[in-house]
């Protein structure tokens, strides 16, 4: 059809008709907010690199919990910050860590609340690495021991879902076969199953505090340039139990995430990384872009890839936007 025959702003003539043939929403319930959680009482620290993202204590992480039940977001996921570290990262799957007690509180407190948990090492080690170190390198095969006792003293916990992000080889197997045999078969693996060695983390990593104190994590995160071996990644994780996948940053990678959609009938996540998240803030803040549109639109753009769930540290803002009555043409209820 040619013009004038055919004339596509006949439907973009007014918001109703817009938001009538629009093809790509976004929900809070399909946001997954990041909460980073630090011992002690009272204490809601801003995170300087990220502005509106804390780290709380547990009794305050019950408040952040119950503002985004309210916001219809129904899921978190938490990262935890111990007392102490050591080469090991043993205090990762302690019964009484960091994160084994912000679990049970969340649970007591808001039972409704989908619960899902990082399951990694580098906020727990002392050199910042995501396993153990033996002969100066990261060794895979005995780390996957300590990365499926941490899955199983989450799910002992009360934890819905657990999230492995440490990118070892085996470790979705090796997670999957521990929860099985301690009769947590129902507990789902939601898989960082291709994360990229980005330069987008920097902002986690003073939340987190788990810079690597030395070296760096290529040898076991993804190199950038690759999109074939994304597809490797993912199908070893299907193979090994995943019950979600996850492409990790999100925006710079929107082409894997389709790569993962068009390739896999799993549901597949998409982490909007601190970065990411940043670069928008800090943008908006110096007045050189409408913040609330930009939000609203890389959403929208991850969604629009393939993306089934978006973790962001945006969850809450976006929520509240979409509670409100359609007000652009990036979002309709």
């Amino acid at each position: 059809m040619l013009f004038p025959d055919y004339r596509p702003r006949r439907l973009r003539k007014n918001a109703a008709f817009r938001a009538l043939i629009q093809e790509t929403h976004l929900s809070p319930s399909q946001l997954i907010c990041p909460l980073f959680v630090v011992p002690g009482k009272n204490k809601r620290e801003e995170i300087t690199s990220m502005p509106g993202v804390f780290r709380v204590s547990v009794d305050q992480l019950k408040k952040e919990a119950r503002e985004c039940l309210d916001l219809g977001v129904n899921s978190v996921i938490l990262f935890g910050l111990p007392e102490k570290k050591d080469a090991m990262g043993s205090g990762a799957h302690k019964k009484d860590g960091i994160i084994q007690t912000a679990i049970r509180e969340l649970k007591r407190s808001e039972p409704n609340l989908l619960v899902i948990t990082d399951v990694c090492l580098c906020e727990y080690t002392d050199h910042g690495h995501c396993g153990c170190i033996i002969n100066k390198e990261v060794d895979n095969d005995a780390t996957l021991e300590i990365l499926a006792k941490t899955a199983l003293s989450h799910a002992q916990a009360g934890a819905d879902m657990v999230a492995p992000s440490d990118m070892m080889d085996g470790r979705v197997a090796e997670i999957r076969a521990t929860l099985d045999e301690n009769n947590f078969e129902s507990i789902p693996i939601m898989s960082y199953a291709v994360k990229y060695a980005s330069s987008f983390y920097g902002p986690f990593r003073e939340a987190a505090d788990c810079s690597p104190q030395f070296g760096d994590r290529r040898s076991y995160q993804m190199d950038p340039a690759n999109s074939r071996e994304a597809l490797r990644e993912a199908t070893l994780d299907v193979d090994e139990g995943a019950d979600i996948l996850m492409v990790k940053p999100a925006v710079a990678y929107l082409d894997i995430i389709t790569k993962l959609r068009d390739e896999f009938d799993l549901p597949i996540a998409a982490y909007h990384v601190s970065g990411e998240y940043a670069m928008i803030k800090a943008a908006a803040e110096k007045g050189w872009i409408d913040g609330d549109r930009v939000m609203e639109e890389t959403l929208l753009s991850i969604k629009r890839a393939g993306a089934d769930i978006i973790i962001t540290y945006f969850a809450k803002d976006m929520a509240k936007i979409l509670k409100q009555p359609p007000h652009s043409p990036y979002v309709a209820i």
